[in-house]
């Protein structure tokens, strides 16, 4: 992002003087750098995200960065608020959006926005540095209908069980979300370029729970991620009883340590226990 020289007298001397002091960087460089600010600029990217987001009704975009996104899913009729923590940036895509009745832009942070009363989806290129705070947001959002996050490769990868491995984290939603890597995107799609490349990652809110008992099923879950003994069933074999033949409905051998459960074997293993 080139730096603005819109306000005041800021020659080029001054500007590679304020580079060198900042080490090389100028201020916007070193805000963009704290915000994490990677802008999606690959076309084919941005269509593979609208593709997999299915934008209808109202999207909340966290970080709309340049507005890139923004007016591509507002152009399919959907009504996007984007939510933009640097003020430059809002400001710029509110001008240039300021026509159009399908985008709102607010200057804020996403993470502190009150989830709205009624059916919404979240669409988004996220920082890498929030990537969880933002998935926190949106799985405790009563009316999230789902969420189609850009994020780093390896993290899509974790909480789609795409390594064969299942997260803490997947496993405690599972029983009202579901998970999916729908698509790897090159970091060279962005700009600055990043470290690492990125994945769109859906997660969609369930019509109806596989548990109803959500505390009973915390308690199981984290319980057996706790590690005691080296397996899942060396964990729970003190607090359950029946637990070999649990394990046995859920096909799940006594061996087996807790990431390679699958989450669909954990819920099979909460309803044996819990007749």
């Amino acid at each position: 992002m080139a730096q603005s020289f819109a306000f005041g007298d800021f020659s080029h001397t001054q500007k590679k003087t304020a580079q060198k002091k900042g080490g090389g960087r100028t201020p916007r460089d070193r805000a963009r750098r704290e915000l994490s600010q990677n802008f999606l600029v690959d076309r084919h990217a941005v269509g593979q995200m609208v593709k997999a987001a299915e934008p209808a009704g109202l999207i909340l975009e966290p970080g709309s960065g340049e507005g890139v996104l923004t007016t591509a899913l507002a152009a399919t009729g959907a009504h996007v608020i984007g939510y933009e923590l640097d003020p430059l940036l809002a400001a710029k895509v509110r001008a240039r959006t300021r026509d159009n009745a399908g985008i709102e832009i607010v200057k804020g942070d996403f993470t502190a926005a009150r989830p709205p009363e009624e059916p919404f989806a979240v669409v988004g290129n996220i920082p890498y540095s929030i990537t969880s705070k933002i998935v926190d947001w949106c799985l405790t959002a009563e009316h999230l209908t789902s969420a189609t996050l850009l994020t780093q490769l390896e993290y899509a990868r974790k909480r789609s069980g795409d390594y064969g491995r299942w997260s803490l984290v997947t496993v405690l939603s599972w029983p009202w979300f579901t998970w999916e890597l729908l698509g790897h995107v090159d970091r060279t799609s962005f700009r600055p370029v990043p470290s690492v490349d990125s994945a769109i990652l859906r997660i969609d809110r369930r019509p109806d729970p596989l548990v109803a008992d959500e505390q009973a099923y915390r308690e199981l879950v984290e319980l057996g991620f706790t590690g005691v003994g080296g397996s899942l069933h060396a964990s729970l074999e003190p607090h359950y009883r029946h637990l070999p033949q649990a394990f046995r409905a859920a096909g799940i051998a006594p061996d087996t340590v807790v990431a390679f459960v699958h989450p669909d074997q954990w819920i099979t293993l909460f309803r044996e226990l819990h007749r």
